[in-house]
């Protein structure tokens, strides 16, 4: 045990984050999936509990993993991984498993496992992205050999991801221009990419505003038969509710967000206490989409508070070693990984609180473990893989300073 411990390097900072949202999962999940369990598995209530200790086990062994490679290999592995990508998301978009009308997952044969090919994008995109930015600083103002080449694979994958899952092409898109803010793009090619991405969100909207009226605050259903835009109608659906969500009263996501409207009422300032939540009877999803809640039930808004504080200071910590890093590309790609996974928390939590449209998203590390789950410990992993870079580079300099000065004193004593 004390070689794993010497052999675990990086931020202590983060590792210690990670185990805290680790166990915090396990105290919610057990909590959310009680009654679930006792239907589903005959009284068995510590099945999911079990399934998440496995998940834990894995994601902390790929953490471990991937922090002990160096960083530069994901450079060069990016540039093969990406344009493998871009085929297998057109392939989940057509032939993938489709659920709630969406086309999101491809299953592994074999093993028999699903997940989300998405998030293997993400991991991908932010990968390459980072790879490009580093080696296009010179020319990064230049629209046609700095810009073009940056924007154009972020485009590909946010419209391969849109027709099944428009808040997560949405999250990257935002992430990605966050990151070539940072990497110094010029600020009018940002602006206009932003009007442009801003087209199908603001249709989105006017369509809402248009079926509210047409429909007296009655959402139609309207069933969609077409791959590419069968999704459209829950959007829209989605948009309509979080307008107009006092006037919808048989709406099933309006009724989501009730019920954790409810579930953050009843907790209070301090909450009701662990495994005491009563909403998560009625709450849809109360262990990955609508977690949030049910930790403000159980913990109070000031549990929530913690919550949110947890992942700021992982973001703090990653911004630091974005600026201590001495190379672009490690810089780049811990700040990336980490802007990805910090978004996805703050947009799970809005949706929670009613600020945000109901999007699907989960809490990073905390959400009942799935693919995202692995796929997000993974981005941990390359994060503290640049962080155990910085940190032997510093070291190596301290080394290099003592030396310096032993001779330096040497001198001295020879002089006197």
């Amino acid at each position: 045990m004390n070689q794993l411990l010497n052999k675990t390097k990086g931020d202590k900072v983060i590792w210690a984050l990670v185990v805290l949202l680790a166990l915090m999962s396990l105290l919610v999940i057990y909590s959310s999936t009680g009654s679930l369990a006792y239907k589903m598995y005959k009284g068995n209530t510590e099945i999911y509990l079990f399934k998440q200790v496995v998940f834990i086990g894995v994601g902390l062994v790929l953490i471990y993993f991937f922090h002990q490679v160096n960083y530069t290999i994901y450079s060069r592995v990016s540039k093969v991984l990406f344009w493998l990508v871009i085929p297998l998301l057109i392939y989940t978009l057509f032939f993938g498993v489709r659920l709630n009308e969406g086309s999101r997952w491809i299953k592994l044969p074999i093993i028999n496992l699903t997940f989300q090919t998405s998030d293997l994008a993400k991991l991908v995109l932010f990968m390459y992205l980072s790879r490009m930015l580093s080696k296009k600083q010179e020319v990064i103002k230049d629209f046609k050999k700095g810009f073009l080449p940056l924007i154009i694979p972020v485009g590909l994958v946010c419209v391969f991801i849109a027709p099944a899952n428009l808040s997560t092409a949405l999250l990257v898109g935002a992430t990605s221009m966050l990151l070539l803010f940072i990497g110094r793009a010029s600020m009018k090619h940002l602006f206009y990419t932003g009007l442009i991405a801003m087209i199908p969100v603001v249709i989105l909207v006017l369509m809402a505003v248009w079926q509210h009226k047409e429909g007296n605050g009655v959402a139609p259903k309207v069933e969609n038969r077409n791959k590419l835009t069968a999704r459209v109608a829950t959007w829209v659906n989605r948009v309509e509710s979080f307008m107009y969500g006092s006037d919808q009263k048989n709406d099933e996501d309006n009724y989501q967000v009730n019920q954790a409207k409810i579930a953050i009422a009843k907790g209070g300032w301090m909450g009701l206490g662990p495994g005491n939540s009563e909403q998560r009877n009625f709450l849809p999803h109360p262990y990955s989409d609508f977690i949030y809640a049910i930790i403000i039930e159980e913990y109070g808004i000031a549990g929530g508070a913690f919550v949110l504080f947890v992942y700021l200071v992982f973001l703090f910590r990653s911004i630091q070693l974005f600026r201590k890093c001495p190379f672009a590309f490690g810089a780049f790609l811990a700040l990336a990984l980490s802007f990805t996974l910090v978004i996805q928390a703050m947009t799970n939590m809005a949706v929670n609180v009613n600020l945000f449209p109901v999007t699907g998203v989960t809490l990073p590390l905390v959400s009942m473990g799935g693919s995202s789950f692995l796929f997000t410990c993974t981005a941990i992993g390359i994060i503290l893989s640049v962080s155990r870079f910085v940190e032997k580079n510093q070291l190596e300099g301290k080394e290099e300073e003592e030396e310096e000065e032993e001779t330096q004193d040497e001198k001295e004593e020879a002089h006197d």
